[in-house]
């Protein structure tokens, strides 16, 4: 379990403790009360748990918001997933019906076969996207994997044809996560660009004896 998520469990616990406490106060206030009815003292009890319930409210309150909000952002997550798979399964279609490459939007200067190659690797892409934007990626971890990705020369033209896209909608959506996941995949691309030329896909398999 993420320390996030375990967080936000053992706030909810609490509050849910908190506000169990609360309620049963009264009835432990009766309970205790002393067979000689010592109403002043019992009254004394009871204006001092009037003072700490309101701070102990609060806090459950508080605890009830957190995971109120947690819930909320697992929702959305789990429709943005959704969306993403819908789109996949079209980008996949496309893939193995190629005569439906040209219901996208057009990329001038390629033949089917290399709008092919970006449309897999735009997909590609999109997957580490999704990794990061659920922090299952640190910034370590996603420069490490861009660094290896931009190694290869299809890699590269892919970046080079789809990075204004990419920084339009990401700059849209106003996601500091997500742009600051285009500012890391610009970084490593012009890190790989400086090191020299990328492999082509012609040089990724040795020639059969």
């Amino acid at each position: 379990m993420k320390p996030q998520r375990t967080q936000l469990l053992l706030w909810s616990t609490v509050a849910v403790g908190l506000l169990t406490a609360i309620l049963l106060t009264p009835l432990t206030l009766e309970q205790a009360a002393p067979t000689h009815n010592d109403w002043g003292r019992l009254s004394d009890v009871s204006q001092t748990y009037g003072a700490l319930s309101v701070p102990l409210s609060a806090i459950a309150l508080l605890g009830v918001a957190a995971s109120l909000a947690y819930q909320a952002r697992q929702t959305k997550m789990a429709n943005e997933e959704s969306r993403r798979s819908s789109h996949r399964e079209l980008l996949m279609y496309t893939l193995d019906n190629p005569e439906f490459l040209v219901c996208w939007e057009p990329v001038s200067g390629m033949s089917s076969v290399e709008m092919r190659r970006l449309i897999f690797t735009n997909m590609i892409v999109s997957n580490w996207h999704s990794d990061y934007l659920l922090q299952r990626w640190s910034d370590q971890e996603a420069r490490a994997t861009l660094g290896f990705h931009f190694q290869g020369a299809v890699a590269r033209s892919h970046w080079e044809k789809t990075a204004s896209s990419w920084r339009q909608v990401v700059e849209a959506s106003g996601d500091a996560r997500r742009i600051h996941f285009v500012k890391l995949v610009d970084e490593s691309y012009a890190e790989a660009e400086t090191a020299g030329p990328g492999v082509s896909p012609e040089a990724y398999f040795t020639a059969p004896e």
